[in-house]
């Protein structure tokens, strides 16, 4: 049974015991990402991530770190286009000790210069690590393209913006934007009341601040074609989806499983099992506060591209056409519970999902719910859906590689 507190500030913690296990997992979600940053700003978010990890007023970087590692716990964060987490995983009997690092880094942070320099080149060598990605290059390309101005911009930010960039700034952007409503407190596994006032105690602090409204994203169908030596070139297809929140989204989890969720989905069997023509194809989807999208990606050679391009509109086309059958709906239902309560097996997948409910939708569905709704779609339900999703006037493209034209991809696609 979850538990919401809300703190006089606006900040909101999340708690689920769990008293059978011997961990404990706490996150601190901020509802801020590279989509919240002026194009002069474009990487602040990220930046900030690695930033709390370094010096702070009381311990080095290295001492932070060695404090986790002493009681064997395990402390990461990430950024998004819309949030960043920090979260830890220790021994029920650590839980104060991961606490107090996790706050002291987040309210802490000298943000000390010469730090902010030496992690400037860790995240121009984390760049060039995606850059090197062609999957992820592709993405980005896509995303830079479909959606015009913040939301499209890389998490990483670039290198002309980053270089502007100081500790003294990192720190004004933080303040600025960590404000109490914005944050988000995930607790989840064994714990006491001890350790839930510990952390209001601490986020007490902050004053409530102002939350500036993000500007609407609007998506556009944009076709891309980069050129850059690789073995296969990378492809990415994709249509206008649901924002997060969207009543529609157990229904489009269950069109994209079908589609290219699995080895048992229509693109695995037909592009790969059945005509062997790539080592991996898959939808997936991107969900945000007010849009989405969702994609085929696949990387295929150059001589067998066209061909490739050609049966992924071919089944793109016979799932509008013919619907699905009850016994892809079964299975594809069986594969989205299965999959969700063994994640939940686990106190930090559980914590994760959690704050990003409280993120997403300001509450958090119990596993019983969560299935309720899975076993609610039906077939019709999923046909309307692909009807309206893939409306191939609204396609986009990126591809990346010893790419051919633009036009010869669209015509291939035969959409």
């Amino acid at each position: 049974m979850f538990e919401i507190i809300k703190l006089p500030n606006g900040v909101r913690i999340i708690c689920e015991k769990m008293p059978y296990v011997r961990s404990a997992a706490v996150g601190i979600f901020v509802n801020v990402g590279s989509r919240d940053e002026a194009s002069s700003e474009n990487g602040s978010a990220h930046y900030i991530e690695h930033m709390l990890f370094k010096r702070t007023r009381e311990h080095t970087a290295a001492e932070l770190a060695f404090a986790m590692d002493a009681i064997g716990g395990q402390i990461n964060a990430y950024t998004t286009r819309e949030n960043t987490c920090f979260y830890a995983r220790v021994l029920d009997t650590h839980l104060n000790t991961a606490v107090d690092l996790l706050t002291e880094m987040f309210f802490d942070c000298a943000f000390d210069e010469a730090e902010a320099e030496s992690e400037r080149g860790v995240i121009l060598e984390e760049i060039g690590m995606y850059e090197d990605t062609p999957d992820d290059a592709c993405y980005e390309r896509l995303m830079s393209g479909c959606f015009k101005g913040a939301l499209g911009r890389p998490v990483l930010g670039k290198p002309s913006t980053l270089v502007k960039m100081s500790g003294e700034s990192l720190r004004a952007f933080k303040e600025n934007r960590y404000t109490a409503g914005r944050i988000i407190i995930s607790l989840c596994g064994n714990y006491d009341d001890s350790h839930v006032e510990r952390i209001k105690e601490r986020f007490s602090v902050l004053g409530k601040g102002s939350k500036k409204a993000r500007k609407a994203a609007e998506y556009s169908s944009h076709i891309s074609v980069r050129r850059k030596k690789t073995e296969q070139n990378q492809f990415c297809v994709a249509f206008p989806s649901n924002e997060v929140s969207s009543e529609d989204r157990f229904a489009m989890n269950l069109l994209s499983t079908i589609l290219g969720g699995g080895v048992s989905s229509r693109l695995f069997q037909n592009i790969r099992e059945k005509y062997g023509l790539c080592y991996s194809i898959y939808s997936f989807q991107s969900n945000f506060t007010d849009t989405g999208i969702l994609s085929v990606a696949t990387a295929v050679s150059k001589e067998t591209e066209m061909r490739t391009l050609g049966l992924i509109g071919d089944e793109l086309k016979r799932f509008v056409d013919e619907g699905i059958t009850e016994e892809e709906l079964s299975r594809a239902r069986e594969q989205a519970k299965s999959s969700l309560v063994m994640s939940l097996e686990s106190t930090n997948s559980r914590m994760l999902k959690m704050g990003n409910s409280m993120l997403a939708l300001g509450k958090c569905l119990t596993p019983d719910e969560l299935i309720a709704r899975y076993d609610a779609v039906t077939s019709e339900e999923i046909l309307s859906l692909a009807r309206k999703r893939f409306n191939f006037k609204q396609m986009s493209l990126s591809a990346l590689g010893k790419t051919s034209s633009a036009e010869d991809y669209i015509k291939a696609l035969g959409l």
